[in-house]
C-alpha cells in the first residue's frame, strides 16, 4: 500500500462495515423466510423492510460524508460505486421477500434454499472483508470466493428455471416464481459487483 503524506477521512471504513453487517441481517431474514409458514412471512417482510431502510440510511450517510470530505481514503468514484452496490444487495433481498408475500406464494420451488444459502455465505464474506479495506490486506481470497459463489448461483438459477418450465406449474405460478428467483439471482450478481469494486480499489491502492 502506498504511503500518503495527507490525512484521510477514515469514517468511511466504519460505514462500509455497518452497511455490510446490515446485509448479513438481511440474509438471515431470507433464511428465516424459508422455514416460515405463510402467516409468519408478513412479519418477516416487515423486518426486512426495516433492514432495507437502515441500508438506505447507511448509503445516504456515506454519500453525505463523501460530499463533505476534502480528502477520501480512496477514489471518490470507487466509494460511490461500493456504497451503491452494497445498497443494491439489500434492495434485491427486500424485493424478493416482498414478492413472496405479495404473490401469496404457498411453497417456494426446490432450489431456492440453495440460492439463499449462497447469498448468506456471500454476505458473511462481504462483512468480513469490509474492515480489511483499512489495510487492503487479506482481500484476494474474498473476491475470488465471491466470484466462485456467483458462478454457483448462476448454475442454481438455471436449474431453477428448468424446474419451473417443466410443466409442473401453471403459467401464472411460473411468472410469480420466476420473478422471485430472478431477483435472488440479481442479489448474487450484486455481491459480485461489490467484490469487483473492492478488487479495483485494492489494485489502485497497491
Amino acid at each position: 500500500m502506498r504511503f500518503r503524506l495527507t490525512p484521510r477521512e477514515t469514517s468511511f471504513y466504519d460505514m462500509f462495515a455497518a452497511s455490510a453487517d446490515n446485509i448479513v441481517t438481511g440474509s438471515k431474514l431470507l433464511m428465516e423466510l424459508l422455514g416460515a409458514d405463510s402467516s409468519a412471512r408478513a412479519e418477516i417482510a416487515e423486518r426486512m423492510r426495516a433492514a432495507e431502510h437502515a441500508g438506505d440510511d447507511a448509503t445516504h450517510a456515506i454519500f453525505h460524508q463523501l460530499n463533505s470530505s476534502f480528502i477520501t481514503p480512496f477514489d471518490r468514484e470507487d466509494i460511490y460505486n461500493l456504497a451503491s452496490c452494497l445498497d443494491d444487495i439489500m434492495d434485491f433481498m427486500e424485493e424478493a421477500v416482498d414478492l413472496v408475500v405479495l404473490y401469496q406464494v404457498e411453497e417456494l420451488p426446490k432450489g431456492v434454499e440453495q440460492q439463499i444459502e449462497v447469498l448468506s455465505r456471500a454476505a458473511e464474506l462481504t462483512a468480513e472483508a469490509m474492515p480489511n479495506l483499512r489495510t487492503m490486506d487479506n482481500l484476494t481470497e474474498y473476491w475470488i470466493e465471491v466470484n466462485r459463489l456467483e458462478n454457483q448461483a448462476d448454475q442454481i438459477h438455471r436449474k431453477l428455471l428448468a424446474h419451473l418450465f417443466n410443466g409442473k406449474y401453471d403459467a401464472m405460478e411460473v411468472l410469480k416464481l420466476k420473478q422471485i428467483v430472478d431477483v435472488l439471482e440479481e442479489a448474487a450478481d450484486a455481491f459480485e459487483h461489490v467484490a469487483n469494486t473492492v478488487e479495483t480499489i485494492a489494485v489502485k491502492e497497491s
